[in-house]
């Protein structure tokens, strides 16, 4: 690098370090006027800190029982291949873990939680329906917010559902609607090395309660999922063996009455009809044995399904509220008035000055010109 060069780069930076104290002398120069949008940011910040309502937050974190997929080989599921009745053995689990926060933001999941009941803090009982109704507190903006919606919706036909409404997942009402988008936003899960289930509510009982509830129904879905198709068959052979059963109590009858009619009687007649009756009962009984041994085999199949959870971390009523973080806003706020009349003193009043003197110089140029 040349001489000259060197002395370039010398220059750059004393005009660098000239502008720098500049920009600071501006500064403090107008250091009240900094203080002052500094203590106005201050009390914006604690003014919207305080119309937040306080929010809860409930966490549960639990670990499922995932399927192995040699387990089939034997124990119970060995017993139920004797059957011939697939116990599961070769495959995983029917539900992902993955899909545990797809399930619990579906609309049928969440519906189902509206008339669940939940006791606030002073004791009062209600279902999520209600509360969301009449207990969840907005902020003032969102009220205002809402003004223009309500107004216009004086112009519309309201949508009042009828006394007789009953729930439909396949057409919601609009206030059904807003209540799952409510609820969507309040109720999460992440799958990391635990499935973790968070809700979150403006009051802490209700939040532990609505969070210990949707664990329960997350856990009570997979199951149902993946015990199906084994309950399925355990439903057929409920019925296959109540029927067995009628048709041995019925052949043991028949043998009974036809003994009772005929005692006796040596003709070689009444003997075959004896071993005849006789052997049809032994065959309703066998025929009532298989189809026990297969209710039982498929009461195995659907406790071999049916998934087993570790709740790793219960859910607990919170003490502290999760949000706002008022000493957050009141620096965030704080912050952005000292940062606001920083760029008003530094860029934007110079440029405007710069401007009028530009406009004001124009001016006199075209007046000379004129006169």
């Amino acid at each position: 690098m040349s001489k000259t060069d060197d002395q370039d780069l010398n220059r750059q930076d004393e005009e660098y370090e000239v502008d720098l104290m500049e920009l600071a002398t501006n500064l403090w120069a107008n250091r009240g006027k900094l203080l002052k949008w500094t203590l106005i940011g201050a009390v914006l910040g604690l003014l919207f800190a305080f119309s937040i309502p306080r929010e809860y937050q409930t966490v549960a974190k639990l670990s499922p029982e995932l399927s192995d997929s040699k387990k089939g080989s034997g124990g119970l599921s060995a017993l139920a291949s004797m059957a011939g009745i697939n116990a599961g053995g070769g495959t995983t689990e029917a539900v992902y873990p993955q899909l545990y926060p797809d399930i619990v933001k579906s609309i049928p999941f969440l519906t189902g939680l509206f008339s669940v009941e939940v006791q606030t803090s002073e004791g009062e009982r209600m279902t999520v329906e209600q509360y969301l109704q009449e207990d969840l507190r907005r902020p003032w903006w969102k009220w205002i917010a809402a003004i223009p919606r309500k107004a216009s919706g004086m112009f519309r036909a309201a949508e009042d559902a009828p006394a007789d409404h009953q729930l439909n997942n396949f057409k919601l009402t609009r206030q059904e609607t807003r209540m799952v988008e409510t609820l969507s936003g309040r109720i999460s899960a992440t799958v990391e090395d635990f499935i973790s289930i968070s809700v979150t509510m403006q009051d802490p009982m209700v939040s532990a309660i609505l969070c210990d509830t949707v664990v329960a129904r997350l856990q009570q879905y997979v199951a149902d999922y993946r015990t199906n198709k084994a309950r399925q068959d355990l439903q057929y052979a409920l019925k296959i063996n109540a029927e067995a059963q009628q048709e041995y109590y019925n052949a043991q009858k028949k043998l009974a009455d036809y003994t009772d009619r005929n005692q006796g009687i040596a003709t070689q007649s009444a003997r075959i009809t004896r071993d005849r009756l006789e052997n049809e009962a032994q065959l309703a009984f066998t025929l009532y044995n298989q189809t026990a041994q297969r209710v039982q085999t498929c009461k195995t199949v659907v406790q071999e399904n049916t998934p087993v959870y570790v709740v790793v971390n219960p859910p607990t009523v919170p003490i502290k509220p999760s949000s706002p973080n008022k000493v957050l806003m009141l620096v965030g706020f704080a912050f952005l008035g000292f940062v606001l009349c920083a760029v008003w003193i530094l860029f934007i009043k110079p440029f405007a000055k710069n401007l009028k003197k530009s406009n004001k110089k124009t001016n006199n140029q075209k007046n000379d010109e004129e006169a």
